[in-house]
């Protein structure tokens, strides 16, 4: 028996051991830059979607995925914050006059933002 073969269906190589032939595999030695919602992201793929975790994670394409997903949802949360804001005439001026009331509707402005992204981002 060879000591190594290649698989062209999968575009693997393996290596005999014992009477097994075990895959070649390599971990991409990256560290993981994502934030909050590279975070979530993986978890959500993990827990939902483990087919495509797996695959994305034996290519070395996880990080970079998980990044994008960060950057394009941060992105998105900020963007609608300030449409919302501006279109609930959330203002400066409010945040002169009545800090308290300013702060709650940035708060909620903040949260319904999130959740809108988690929806069509993170959790898909």
């Amino acid at each position: 028996m060879k000591k190594q073969i290649y698989d062209k269906n999968n575009g693997l190589s393996y290596t005999l051991h014992g009477d097994y032939y075990i895959p070649d595999l390599k971990l991409n030695e990256e560290e993981p830059i994502y934030g909050k919602y590279g975070m979530l992201r993986k978890e959500f793929l993990r827990e939902y979607r483990s087919a495509k975790y797996q695959y994305l994670l034996l290519t070395g394409k996880l990080t970079t995925h998980l990044n994008q997903v960060n950057q394009e949802a941060r992105e998105q949360v900020w963007m609608l914050v300030e449409q919302m804001a501006e279109k609930q005439g959330v203002t400066e001026t409010l945040k002169k006059q009545d800090q308290m009331k300013w702060v709650g509707l940035m708060n909620n402005i903040r949260n319904c933002a999130e959740e809108i992204v988690l929806e069509t981002i993170v959790y898909v």
